[in-house]
C-alpha cells in the first residue's frame, strides 16, 4: 500500500543527509542522537524540569488517573480478525505494561467472559532476553493466518527486527524468517516466499532511511541470495511490495510502489515479464481488492479519464493485467465538498467506506451489480467518529468502533450484506460527562476560508472570556481530527472545569485531498492561520482569554505549536509542544525529513526556502519576546522525527534567557512513551503544567 499516515509510519534514520546540515548553528551537537554531550544536556534539562511538575500535589493525583485509564481492563479490546474464526488484538495492562499478543474466539468473544489465550507476553520476552520489546505488530499468511513475521522495535524506534512465529505452536519457527533492525516493508507470498525492501546493505536506504530495492526472498536463503525485482532510487521516499489475494487466499497480483515523495507513487505490477508501471495518477492510492475489482482513491484530479480529486474508482483487475498502461476506470463514489473518504476497506463480497460529513461519521456497504455499485448506510449511531477497526475475508462481517467527546466508546459487530449492526461492548464511562456539553463552530481564516472546530465545554459555562482552555490541533498529511472519548482529557482537565477544543484546520483530511492540498508547501502559512483563527475566535466568543488559553501538538502538531509561539506569543498562556520539528531549514537531514519535503517543501529550493523562513520556529525564535513558559517533550529513541528538533528548541530558548520546561523520555520512540508507565507519567506532566499556566 501507498505510505500510512505520518503519526505511525514514516521514520528516518539520523545518519543519512538529504541536504549538507548548517555549519553555523551551534547546536548541532544535538542531532547526534546518543552523543554524549546530547545526552547530557538532555539529563541535565530533565533534572532541571521535572521537579516543578513533579513535585506540584496535583501530579501523583493525574498520574495515578492517567495509569488508572490507560492499564484499566474494562476497556474494549482491539480485536481484529484472523484466520476463519478467531480474533486477536495486543492488550496493555497494569500486568502486561509491554503488553500481551492474544487470540481468542468470536463466539468466545461474544459471550461477553472471552477467554483468551496468550500468543507472545513481550513482558517475558523482553526480560528473557534482556531487551526493551516494543510491540509492532505482526503480518500474517493468509488465509489461515497461523504463521506470522512478528515485528519488535528496540525501545519504540521505528526501525524494527523481525521474526517468523507459529500462532499453533506458540513459538518463534526455528530457522525461520528473520530480518535484522531495519525500517523493512515485506509481503508474504507464499508460505516459503517473501517480497520485501530492506536495508540490504549497510546504508542501502533512501535520504529518508527506507528501503528502496524489492527482493524475493525464498525459506533458508540468506539475505544476500534473495532475488532481486525492482529498484528504485536513493531520492525516494521508499519502495513496497503490496500482494492483493482473493478470499481464498490465492495471489491474484503483486504491486509495487515507489513512494517517490509522501504523496507521489508510481504504481508497478509484478508480471511474469518484469515489472510494468501502472497508468495511476502519481497522487493515488491503492485501496484494497474484491469482487475481481481494483479499488483506488484519487488526492489529485484525473483530468484525462474525468475524474476529481477525493474520488473513489475501480479497475478490472484482469484488464488491468492485461493492458497496465491503458486503465479504464469506474466511479465508485464521489464526496460531496462538505465529505471526505476517511476510511476503505473490504470483505469477502463488500467493499465498505467510512465517510465523513462536516466531520461526523457514517458507513456505507457497497454491492457491485450488473449497473455498478450501489450503497447501503450501516445504521450506527449519529454525530460520532466511525472506524472501520477490523473487516473479514472470509465472510461479510467488520468490527466497528464508534466513539464520540462525552459517550464512551462502543464497538460493533456489522455484517456488510444485511441486518443492523450488534453492540458487543462499550467503555465504561472514564470521567463524568454529565457536565458538559459539544459544540461545532466555525472560524473564518486570514483568505476567507470558513474552518470548523469543536468545543467541549461545562453546560453552565459563563461567556465571560475566564475559562481555562485546551485547543489541539494537527494540520498536516491528510490526517484527520475527529471526535474521539476524551477519557484521560475528560478526567485531567474537563473535570476539572476545563474547556477542551478540537481544530480541524487544513492540511488534515477533514474535507478530502483538497483541505490537504490546500496547505502544502507554498501555502503553508494558511495551516497556521487557520490556527491562529481559531484561536481568536474562542476569545471573540468570550469562551476564554490569552491568559487562560492554552495549546497542544505534537509531530507534525508540534511544529505547529512552535509556529503560534513564535509568531503569536500574545494568544498563549501555556503551549506543550510534543516530539516536535522546530528546525525546518535543516529539517532534511535531519531524522526522516527527506521524506517531508512533499508536506513542507524542500529548503534547498530557494522558492520554497522562502516560505519555509517565514514560519521555521527554531530560526525565529528571538530575545524580547512575550513568549510563554512553554513545555517541550521528546524522546531518545525517536528515530522519525528525531530529538534534535526539541533539544535545539530548549537550547535556543535557553541562549536567550527565556524560562521553560523540558522533558525527553530516553525510550519511547515517536510516542514518546515505550509502555503504559511512561504514557501516564507524560500526560500526568502535561496536565500538572496546563494546570499551573491556565487554572493557578
Amino acid at each position: 500500500m501507498k505510505m500510512r499516515a505520518f503519526a505511525t509510519l514514516m521514520a528516518g534514520v539520523f545518519l543519512m543527509a538529504a541536504a549538507p546540515a548548517p555549519t553555523d548553528d551551534p547546536n548541532a551537537y544535538l542531532e547526534e542522537i546518543n552523543g554524549a554531550r546530547a545526552l547530557d544536556f538532555a539529563k541535565a534539562e530533565n533534572a532541571r524540569s521535572l521537579p516543578q511538575l513533579q513535585n506540584d500535589p496535583r501530579y501523583a493525583g493525574f498520574y495515578a488517573d492517567a495509569l488508572k485509564i490507560a492499564t484499566a481492563t474494562d476497556r474494549i479490546p482491539a480485536v481484529g480478525f484472523a484466520g476463519t474464526g478467531e480474533l486477536r488484538d495486543f492488550w496493555q495492562d497494569a500486568t502486561h505494561v509491554r503488553g500481551i499478543w492474544r487470540t481468542t474466539t468470536l463466539a468466545s468473544y461474544r459471550s461477553g467472559e472471552p477467554q483468551f489465550r496468550t500468543l507472545i507476553d513481550l513482558d517475558a520476552l523482553a526480560r528473557s532476553e534482556k531487551a526493551n520489546w516494543v510491540w509492532h505488530g505482526a503480518t500474517c499468511l493468509a488465509p489461515e493466518d497461523r504463521l506470522c513475521l512478528v515485528e519488535l522495535s528496540d525501545g519504540g524506534k521505528d526501525a524494527a527486527s523481525v521474526r517468523e512465529f507459529d500462532t499453533v505452536t506458540g513459538q518463534f519457527v526455528t530457522g525461520g524468517f528473520s530480518l535484522p533492525e531495519a525500517k523493512s516493508n515485506y509481503a508474504w507470498l507464499d508460505r516459503d516466499t517473501l517480497i520485501l525492501g530492506t536495508e540490504w546493505a549497510k546504508g542501502e536506504v533512501t535520504e529518508s532511511g527506507y528501503p528502496y530495492v524489492v527482493k524475493r526472498l525464498k525459506r533458508g536463503q540468506p539475505l544476500s541470495s534473495a532475488t532481486e525485482l525492482f529498484r528504485g532510487d536513493v531520492k525516494d521516499v521508499s519502495v513496497a511490495p503490496t500482494v492483493l489475494r482473493d478470499p481464498s487466499g490465492q495471489v491474484q497480483a503483486v504491486l509495487i510502489e515507489r513512494a517517490t515523495d509522501f504523496f507521489n507513487t508510481e504504481h508497478h505490477l509484478l508480471t511474469a515479464n518484469g515489472v510494468v508501471k501502472l497508468d495511476l495518477p502519481t497522487k493515488s492510492t491503492v485501496q484494497g481488492f474484491v469482487d475481481g475489482r481494483l479499488v483506488v482513491s484519487l488526492e489529485e484530479d484525473w483530468t484525462a479519464k474525468g475524474f476529481k480529486q477525493g474520488d473513489l474508482i475501480d479497475f478490472d483487475l484482469a484488464a488491468v493485467k492485461a493492458h497496465p498502461a491503458q486503465l479504464a476506470a469506474s466511479l465508485v463514489l464521489r464526496p460531496t465538498q462538505s465529505q471526505a473518504i476517511e476510511q476503505v476497506a473490504t470483505t469477502r463480497s463488500r467493499l465498505v467506506v467510512a465517510l465523513y460529513d462536516n466531520v461526523k461519521g457514517q458507513v456505507l456497504s457497497f454491492r457491485r451489480g450488473p449497473q455498478g455499485w450501489t450503497s447501503t448506510r450501516l445504521d450506527l449511531p449519529k454525530d460520532s467518529s466511525i472506524g472501520i477497526s477490523s473487516a473479514s475475508d472470509h465472510d461479510d462481517r467488520m468490527l466497528i468502533g464508534v466513539t464520540s467527546f462525552l459517550e464512551p466508546s462502543s464497538q460493533w459487530l456489522a455484517d456488510a450484506t444485511a441486518g443492523k449492526p450488534e453492540l458487543l461492548k462499550t467503555t465504561p464511562a472514564r470521567f463524568d460527562a454529565s457536565r458538559d456539553v459539544v459544540e461545532q463552530f466555525w472560524a473564518t481564516s486570514k483568505d476567507g476560508t470558513k474552518v470548523p472546530y469543536f468545543v467541549v465545554r461545562p453546560k453552565d459555562l459563563k461567556l465571560d472570556g475566564q475559562a481555562p482552555t485546551l485547543l489541539y490541533a494537527y494540520g498536516g498529511f491528510q490526517v484527520s481530527q475527529t471526535p474521539s472519548y476524551a477519557a484521560t482529557v475528560g478526567k485531567l482537565w474537563l473535570e476539572r472545569g476545563g474547556v477542551y477544543v478540537i481544530a480541524n484546520i487544513r492540511g488534515g483530511g477533514e474535507f478530502g485531498p483538497r483541505w490537504h492540498n490546500a496547505g502544502l508547501k507554498l501555502n503553508r502559512m494558511r495551516v497556521y492561520d487557520d490556527f491562529f483563527a481559531v484561536s481568536r475566535d474562542l476569545i471573540d466568543r468570550k469562551i476564554t482569554n490569552p491568559k487562560k488559553l492554552g495549546i497542544m501538538g505534537g509531530s507534525n502538531g508540534g511544529l505547529l505549536m512552535g509556529v503560534a509561539l513564535t509568531q503569536h506569543p500574545e494568544l498563549y498562556n501555556a503551549v506543550v509542544v510534543q516530539v516536535p520539528l522546530f528546525d525546518m531549514i535543516g529539517y532534511t537531514h535531519i531524522g526522516a525529513g527527506a521524506s517531508w519535503v512533499g508536506e513542507y517543501g524542500d529548503p534547498a529550493i530557494p522558492a520554497e526556502r522562502a516560505v519555509i523562513e517565514t514560519y521555521s520556529p527554531y530560526q525565529r525564535l528571538k530575545a524580547g519576546q512575550p513568549y510563554p513558559k512553554v513545555l517541550i517533550e521528546t524522546s531518545t529513541k525517536d528515530d522519525r522525527v528525531h530529538p534534535a528538533h526539541a533539544r535545539k528548541a530548549a537550547a535556543r530558548l535557553k541562549e536567550l534567557g527565556y524560562d521553560f520546561l523540558y522533558y525527553e523520555n530516553i525510550d519511547g520512540g515517536h510516542a514518546a512513551a515505550a509502555n503504559l508507565n511512561e504514557r501516564a507519567m507524560r500526560q500526568a506532566l502535561e496536565y500538572t503544567y496546563l494546570s499551573q499556566r491556565l487554572m493557578d
